[in-house]
């Protein structure tokens, strides 16, 4: 049985994954002694909502090799920074599945694939700032990435290998059909939001921008305009539920973790921040 935070994903940090019929071309290993790990790592999805003639179709785990140097090249490139594609650029490299467009993965497994490279490449101790939710006070805390959960996906999409559920709104009684975020969603976002902010507006459209992207059909209307004006005036109690039940049964890595306020000296439950610098340790600089 699942507890309420998920299975544990006891992956991370574990043995190597047995290769079976993959070439190999191991310079490292037949020159220097030492072979890349190859790591097998869980998709919380279980690959349900990839299309049926897919190679992630119905997979509960696809295979990733460690980060080596050119992948640091990769988190430091610049242009990818900019364009708001590095972690799709490092995903792809590492991903023994070359076949598969890394930027079509569910947010929730592109963050397992990120968990996982970030524990093969620099371990699973990770520092970083975070703020108090008691006194807001910031300090330096230590997590363990082995003891993140994992958050599978329990319910079916409408059709087998599409990213597509359904809910039916309390208030106006309209069945939404909405998808999850995918990769390509987050970088289309990122570079959004960064125009709007170049652009000088001032507030953030944080809840109707998720709905722009997720909600793809209401009662019978599919088409976008009409979609739109619904996610605007859409009552209150309908946008909760509806956001509700999607972060009930989004898949994903759980990164909620304890803290202990320096401060305050309360112990508070914390969300550990991704992003491109999760993948630098401090090394005490």
């Amino acid at each position: 049985m699942s507890d309420s935070r998920g299975d544990k994903n006891a992956v991370f940090g574990g043995a190597p994954a047995v290769q079976q019929g993959m070439p190999t071309q191991n310079v490292m290993k037949d020159d220097f002694g030492f072979e890349i790990p190859v790591e097998l790592v869980p998709l919380p999805s279980g690959g349900k909502t990839y299309p049926v003639d897919c190679s992630f179709h119905g997979q509960p785990a696809v295979q990733i090799r460690a980060m080596t140097a050119r992948e640091e090249d990769i988190l430091t490139s610049r242009a990818l920074i900019k364009e708001g594609t590095v972690i799709s650029s490092l995903i792809k490299s590492c991903l023994i599945d070359k076949t598969f467009n890394v930027r079509d993965l569910l947010s929730g497994d592109r963050n397992a694939l990120m968990v996982a490279l970030r524990v093969t490449g620099y371990g699973s101790d990770y520092s970083v700032d975070v703020d108090c939710p008691m006194c807001n006070e910031r300090s330096k805390q230590e997590f363990n990435l082995t003891e993140l959960s994992i958050k599978i996906l329990e319910i079916d999409p409408v059709n087998p290998g599409e990213n597509l559920f359904e809910f039916k709104l309390p208030m106006t009684k309209a069945v939404v059909r909405f998808r999850f975020l995918t990769g390509k969603d987050e970088e289309t976002i990122t570079v959004s939001n960064a125009r709007r902010k170049k652009a000088g507006f001032k507030t953030d459209n944080i809840v109707t921008q998720k709905f722009q992207y997720s909600i793809m059909q209401v009662g019978e209307h599919t088409d976008k305009v009409k979609i739109q004006r619904f996610i605007e005036n859409m009552p209150a109690r309908d946008s909760l539920e509806l956001r509700r039940y999607m972060d009930q049964h989004e898949p994903g890595i759980d990164m909620r973790q304890w803290m202990n306020c320096p401060s305050c000296h309360e112990e508070s439950e914390v969300a550990i921040p991704l992003g491109v610098t999760f993948f630098w340790p401090d090394t005490g600089n």
